[in-house]
C-alpha cells in the first residue's frame, strides 16, 4: 500500500497524518509549536525558536510513524504551514537567528515605512497585493538589515519555515510560488522573483531560493533524519505550498468558486486561471495556486485565537461557553465586537487597529459576549467574501468551509446566516496536511494528475442553509454598526497601540 504524509506546520500545533491515496487516515500526531518571548525589553516580541521547530517536526513525524502496521512505510512526504516566518542560514546550513512569529509586533515600522512604495500603482501590478501585511517577509528583511546587520550578512539563505522543514528533511533548498509570494518580492506575471522591487528594497536577491511549482520533487530523506524519525531512506520529500491553498487544493477548488479556511486565520480563497484579468481595487492579495497554472485570491484575517480567548476568558469549557452564545438572541443584546486582536488585515489594512467590544450595557450576559464575538468574526468573513466577489466580478452561490470551526454547527449556521449563502462542509480528513499528501502523491507518481487526486479523496459532506429573515436582521446590524466601528475607534486605537503594544 502507498502512504502518503502530510506534515502540517501551525501556529498552534505541528500535525503529521499519514494517508492511503484515498486520502484515508492511517496515522496521525500533533505536538504544540511553542512561542517564545525571550526579549525582556520588548515584552510582546515573540520568536520560533528554530530548535523547537526542527524538534517538534521529528517527534510528530516518529510518533505517527510508529503507528504504522509491521512492514508499512511512507513513500512521500509534503511540507506545509503558515509562511511568512523564516530563519536565516549560512553557507554551511547552520541557523543564524529564531523565526520572528508572524504574532511579533516588531516589524510594524518598517510595515508602516514602506506603505506608500508598496501601495504604488505600478508595485501593485507586478506583486498583485494591494497592500502589504506587517507580517510579511519583506519587513523582516528590513527589520534584520536595521538592527541585525551582520547576521543578514553571514546569511547565504533565508529560508521559510515550510523550506526550512524540507532542508532539514533532505538537504534541498527550494521554495513554491505560493510560499514566495508571501515574501512580497515575486512578480505574479511571470512566477520570479522581481528585480526591480527588490532593488529598490536593497535586499540581496541570492538570500531567496528560486521560486518552483508544488509538487516537485526535492530528494530522499538524510539517513540520519531516517533513523531519528523511523521514516525510510527511500521517502520521498516533495514541495508543498502555503497551507490554506494547500487545503483549497483538497478540496477540488474550481475556477469562480470560493474556500474558506478557518483556523487560527480565516482565509478566503478564490481561483482563477486569468491572473491578467484581476481587478485590482478591491484585490487583497493574491499568491499562486498550487494547482497547475491557476492563481488564488485571497482575503485574510486572524480569526479562531479570538474565540479561544474567549472561551478560556470565561473558564475554558467549550461546550459551556457555546452554548450560552446559541441561547443569545441575533445581534447578542447590543453587544459588538471588534475582531481586531492583530489589526486589521483585509479588505482594509490598518496595522494599529485593535479589538474591541462596544454596546456593554447590564443587559449583555456572558453568552451574549461569546456570541458577539462569533457574529464579529463572521461580520468580518463577509467584508472579505463582498471584496473578494467584487475582485472575481461575479456572484458565488455557496462556499466550501475547512477547518477547526468548520467542526462547530453554531459557528457554521451563524456564518449561513450573515453571509446569505450556504456553507459547505466537504468530506474530508483535515484539509490542509491531505492536501500535502496529495502533493506528495502528485511528486511520488502515486496519481497521475491533479484531477486524479482530487477525485480520489472526494466524499459528500454537510450543508448550512441561511435563514433568510436572520440574514436580514444581520444585514441591518452588519451594515449599521458593524462597518461603522473600525472608523470610529482608529484614532483611539492608535493611542493605545502607540503606548501599550510596541
Amino acid at each position: 500500500m502507498e502512504l502518503l504524509m502530510g506534515l502540517d506546520l501551525g501556529s498552534t500545533n505541528i500535525k503529521s497524518i499519514i494517508y492511503t491515496k484515498e486520502g484515508k487516515p492511517v496515522a496521525e500526531a500533533s505536538a504544540r509549536l511553542a512561542l517564545t518571548y525571550n526579549n525582556p525589553e520588548h515584552p510582546t516580541w515573540c520568536v520560533w525558536r528554530h530548535e523547537d521547530v526542527w524538534n517538534t517536526v521529528k517527534a510528530v513525524i516518529s510518533e505517527s510513524v510508529k503507528k504504522l502496521g509491521p512492514g508499512a512505510s511512507v513513500t512521500a512526504v509534503a511540507v506545509t504551514g503558515f509562511g511568512m516566518d523564516g530563519v536565516p542560514i549560512d553557507k554551511d546550513g547552520k541557523e543564524l537567528y529564531d523565526l520572528i512569529s508572524w504574532q511579533c509586533p516588531r516589524t510594524v515600522p518598517q510595515f508602516e515605512e514602506w506603505r506608500e512604495y508598496f501601495g504604488r500603482e505600478d508595485v501593485i501590478k507586478e506583486t498583485l497585493r494591494r497592500s502589504t501585511m506587517v507580517i510579511d517577509t519583506v519587513y523582516r528583511l528590513k527589520w534584520m538589515e536595521k538592527y541585525e546587520p551582520e547576521i543578514l550578512e553571514k546569511a547565504d539563505k533565508w529560508l521559510l519555515i515550510e523550506d526550512y522543514v524540507n532542508f532539514k528533511l533532505c538537504g534541498a533548498i527550494a521554495t513554491d510560488y505560493s510560499m514566495a509570494s508571501t515574501v512580497s518580492l515575486i512578480r505574479q506575471d511571470t512566477l520570479e522573483w522581481s528585480d526591480r522591487i527588490i532593488a529598490d528594497l536593497g535586499v540581496r536577491k541570492s538570500l531567496l531560493p528560486s521560486p518552483m511549482q508544488g509538487g516537485t520533487r526535492l530528494g530522499k530523506v538524510i539517513p540520519e533524519v531516517a533513523s531519528e524519525t523511523g521514516l525510510s531512506e527511500d521517502t520521498l520529500v516533495v514541495l508543498g505550498g502555503h497551507d490554506y491553498i494547500v487545503a483549497a487544493f483538497a478540496a477540488g477548488i474550481r475556477p469562480g468558486e470560493v474556500f474558506d479556511i478557518t483556523g487560527t486565520w480565516e482565509m478566503l480563497v478564490g481561483v482563477t486561471r486569468e491572473v491578467e484579468q484581476i481587478a485590482l481595487p478591491d484585490l487583497f492579495y493574491t499568491e499562486p495556486h498550487v494547482a497547475k497554472g491557476a492563481w488564488c485570491l485571497i482575503e485574510s484575517a486572524i480569526s479562531g485565537n479570538m474565540m479561544e480567548w474567549m472561551v478560556d476568558y470565561q473558564g475554558g469549557d467549550w461546550d459551556k461557553v457555546m452554548a450560552g452564545a446559541e441561547a443569545s438572541p441575533i445581534g447578542s443584546r447590543g453587544c459588538t465586537f471588534l475582531p481586531h486582536f492583530s489589526g486589521s488585515n483585509a479588505p482594509r489594512t490598518e496595522a494599529k487597529s485593535l479589538g474591541a467590544f462596544v454596546g456593554m450595557s447590564h443587559a449583555v450576559k456572558q453568552g451574549d459576549t461569546a456570541r458577539a464575538v462569533l457574529e464579529g468574526l463572521n461580520y468580518k468573513t463577509r467584508e472579505m467574501f463582498e471584496a473578494i466577489q467584487r475582485t472575481m466580478n461575479s456572484e458565488v452561490p455557496e462556499i466550501k468551509a475547512e477547518g477547526g470551526a468548520a467542526k462547530n454547527p453554531l459557528w457554521m449556521q451563524i456564518k449561513a446566516d450573515i453571509l446569505g449563502v450556504p456553507i459547505v462542509i466537504p468530506s474530508l480528513y483535515e484539509a490542509t496536511p491531505l492536501g500535502a499528501a496529495m502533493l506528495a502523491g502528485l511528486g511520488a507518481g502515486v496519481y497521475e494528475s491533479e484531477e486524479e487526486a482530487v477525485a480520489s479523496v472526494s466524499g459528500p459532506g454537510t450543508v448550512y442553509e441561511p435563514d433568510l429573515e436572520a440574514f436580514a436582521s444581520y444585514t441591518d446590524l452588519y451594515e449599521n454598526i458593524y462597518l461603522k466601528l473600525q472608523d470610529s475607534l482608529s484614532d483611539v486605537n492608535k493611542e493605545i497601540f502607540d503606548r501599550f503594544i510596541i
